[in-house]
């Protein structure tokens, strides 16, 4: 792993492992004191991240390097994470469009009239599994589908966080398995595997991941878990009163229409997203009778039931249903991306993830090990920047000759990389992944994690793959085709 350094400034000198888990350690210390004294709020979120930043930046200066390099390297990660900053703006301004053109109102009244409450979280399941696995994105799927299915939760009174952590489950096995997906082909090239061998190896770790997931889902409706008790009179008045309020008709249902099949059709996510709140911007100028200055505040500070809706009295569960989304509404989630890139960038100048990773090299011997240390590189690597796709490339790069010597073919290699990156970053709170969740389902990280099923079923999978590793050349672990022919 290379980095491009700032004017003549020499390259890192070789850290101690002890300095290059200083910046991990004062982040996790952070963390845990905000936990046992004011709380993870957002603000004590960003502080930790920032004060592990600060860590990193005086490991890098002992190292060699400044911060000149510091500030280049977090330019460079924002510039490639741009695309996806441009999706979590958009995310914003979609939510407060649809709000405003009925499309979330309509989804609501529909998901009150057709999912039983009890099963909700499995609906989100299976249905943002489906739209990943046809789009390949699981954040599109998220900002979309998945939006529409918390609102209808807020209506129904069902507890958020379930829903959220089934959402993300099923966003994440779509997404996984789809050969659209970016991040399933950079894995794949990250370990030199061809695309469809990844694909079906990952079925190793992702089916039983994913039936148990389905199996606790679906037991939780049986059981009544998710629903509540003063769900059914609160919801017919909700519906009621959005019913009164917009008008809900197939028209309403086009923004939504547009997003999926724009997505689906893998054009650019940002700008099917953008097309489809400007839609819904007409559709409550010209359907609704809403004024155009309301349409533009709705896109860029969310909507406003008090001036949009002027002279109703509403429920507060449904002003608090109705007021959200805008541009805006991402300015903190920004922030947070900011600050997780420059810690990445603290730690990347420093020379310290290297030096990580190097040491866990080390430690391999058996085929066991050798995944633990892959899975382990990559959830270090994904956890300080942030970046799937740049730690399914490292991790791949480091990998493949440790797996290429145990004659393992390079898809057992691509499967752990997703079963260790993909599937953990949204676990991780101070992640870029993790906030635009969090953001986007209106769920934090921690409340959801737990119900996340998938996410963090999969890495156990992986391991106890690795734990039951056979002779067998066809199963979980599968050997190179060299091997099989000798």
């Amino acid at each position: 792993m290379t980095h491009d350094y700032v004017g003549t400034l020499p390259p890192p000198r070789r850290l101690p492992l002890g300095l290059a888990l200083l910046p991990i350690v004062a982040l996790f210390g952070a963390i845990g004191v905000a936990m046992a004294t004011i709380g993870t709020d957002g603000d004590a979120l960003l502080l930790s991240i920032l004060f592990a930043a600060a860590v990193a930046g005086l490991v890098a200066r002992h190292a060699g390097t400044g911060w000149a390099a510091m500030q280049d390297e977090t330019a460079r990660q924002i510039a490639e994470a741009f695309p996806a900053i441009l999706i979590l703006l958009s995310i914003g301004a979609l939510i407060g469009s649809w709000m405003f053109g009925g499309t979330i109102p309509l989804l609501v009244v529909l998901g009150i009239d057709l999912i039983d409450p009890n099963y909700m979280a499995l609906t989100a399941f299976v249905a943002t599994a489906l739209m990943s696995l046809i789009s390949g994105t699981s954040w599109g799927s998220a900002g979309t589908i998945g939006v529409a299915l918390m609102g209808a939760a807020a209506a129904m009174q069902v507890p958020l966080a379930p829903i959220a952590g089934a959402v993300l489950s099923g966003a994440y096995l779509g997404d996984k398995l789809s050969p659209l997906s970016d991040m399933t082909n950079i894995s794949a090239i990250g370990a030199g595997a061809e695309l469809y061998a990844h694909i079906r190896h990952m079925m190793w770790t992702s089916v039983p991941s994913a039936l148990i997931a389905l199996v606790v889902f679906a037991a939780m409706g049986l059981t009544g878990a998710t629903a509540s008790g003063a769900a059914a009179a609160n919801t017919a008045t909700i519906r009621d009163e959005l019913g009164s309020a917009f008008i809900l008709g197939p028209i309403e249902a086009l923004p939504l229409a547009v997003a999926l099949v724009g997505i689906a059709l893998r054009k650019p996510p940002a700008l099917v997203i953008l097309g489809s709140a400007v839609l819904a911007l007409a559709i409550g100028v010209i359907h609704q009778g809403f004024a155009p200055a309301q349409a533009m505040a709705s896109f860029v500070n969310g909507f406003d039931s008090g001036t949009v809706l002027p002279g109703r009295t509403l429920a507060p569960t449904i002003i608090n249903l109705l007021d959200r989304g805008g541009l805006t509404s991402m300015a903190g989630t920004l922030l947070f991306i900011f600050a997780a890139f420059l810690l990445a960038a603290g730690m990347a100048v420093s020379g310290a993830l290297e030096r990580l990773l190097d040491a866990l090299l080390r430690l391999v011997g058996s085929v066991a090990s050798l995944i633990a240390a892959t899975m382990a590189a990559g959830a270090i690597m994904v956890a300080m920047t942030s970046h799937g796709g740049v730690t399914a490339l490292v991790v791949g790069g480091l990998f493949r000759r440790p797996y290429a010597d145990r004659d393992l073919a390079p898809e057992n290699l691509s499967r752990t990389i997703e079963d260790s990156v993909t599937v953990t970053e949204p676990l991780m709170p101070w992640t870029v992944s993790a906030v635009f969740m969090a953001s986007t389902l209106g769920v934090p990280t921690l409340a959801y994690a737990p119900w996340a099923l998938f996410c963090w079923l999969s890495p156990l999978a992986s391991l106890a793959v690795a734990l039951s590793f056979g002779p067998a050349a066809r199963g979980p672990i599968r050997q190179s085709e060299q091997t099989v022919a000798a």
